[in-house]
């Protein structure tokens, strides 16, 4: 989605070190391609929720995968560049 991320993951460390490391990357490189220095690129806050059982596992994977599709950015969630729907579905 071009205003936000979402992830679906089984934490190897806490979510919050996760959270760091993720916008401090993306927004290093967003920030050189962008041409500017000392700009936030991203709001602080964020938004975690645990998961419990499979079920929710796969609801929350299907709604990641259909926001691009309702968002209009895609046909499919398959045709969605950086949907895991996309990965799934490319050839070996």
């Amino acid at each position: 989605m071009p205003n936000h991320v979402q992830m679906l993951i089984s934490p190897q460390q806490t979510v919050a070190e996760i959270t760091r490391i993720i916008k401090s990357a993306s927004a290093r490189e967003a920030n050189a391609v962008l041409n500017r220095r000392g700009q936030p690129l991203w709001y602080p806050e964020s938004y975690d929720h645990w998961v419990r059982t499979e079920r929710e596992f796969q609801e929350i994977a299907n709604y990641i995968e259909h926001n691009p599709v309702k968002a209009g950015l895609a046909s499919s969630p398959e045709a969605y560049r950086w949907s895991s729907a996309a990965a799934v579905a490319a050839p070996q």
